[in-house]
């Protein structure tokens, strides 16, 4: 890491620790050191995107949804509406669309289903459905619905 300039450690570590976030959302048999490790790192990747030299607001929100959808994961609710709600605060501000506000609904819908309110859950899963079909690219809105489809969803799905 050496050839990193100190101004690059913060888009490096904002990478991996993104993908190290991603490693342990997909294992199957996590424990809970992985799931303190996995909140962590995805609170340090969101940290070292603010502080990157690339940074843009499209990182903060897409972090902001990172870390919303690793407390949904853990069923702590109230915490990931916290995130989902400053992830679409962001997108509503710097007029984000297409895929990321499409993800931006399905955090609040997941985070609302963690918490057990299948009303605003489904208000929320609807509004990130419709945003899904708006996504352009192909390859992009495929990715989008395998993950709204994807658990958890708890006992809000049926």
């Amino acid at each position: 890491m050496n050839h990193l300039k100190k101004n690059n450690i913060h888009d490096y570590m904002g990478i991996e620790l993104n993908i190290q976030t991603w490693a342990l959302l997909e294992k199957k048999d996590r424990n809970i050191h992985d799931d303190k490790r996995m909140l962590f790192f995805s609170k340090a990747s969101l940290y070292h995107w603010k502080k990157s030299s690339q940074y843009k607001p499209v990182n903060e929100q897409r972090g902001q949804w990172l870390i919303s959808h690793v407390l949904a994961v853990l069923q702590n609710g109230k915490e990931s509406l916290k995130y989902a709600k400053a992830c679409m605060d962001i997108t509503v501000k710097e007029s984000l669309n297409d895929f990321d506000l499409a993800y931006a609904y399905e955090s609040k819908a997941r985070a609302y289903a963690a918490l057990g309110d299948t009303e605003k859950m489904n208000r929320c899963f609807l509004n990130a459905k419709n945003a899904g079909y708006e996504i352009k690219d192909n390859k992009d809105r495929k990715f989008f619905f395998k993950d709204l489809y994807n658990d958890p969803w708890f006992e809000c799905m049926e």
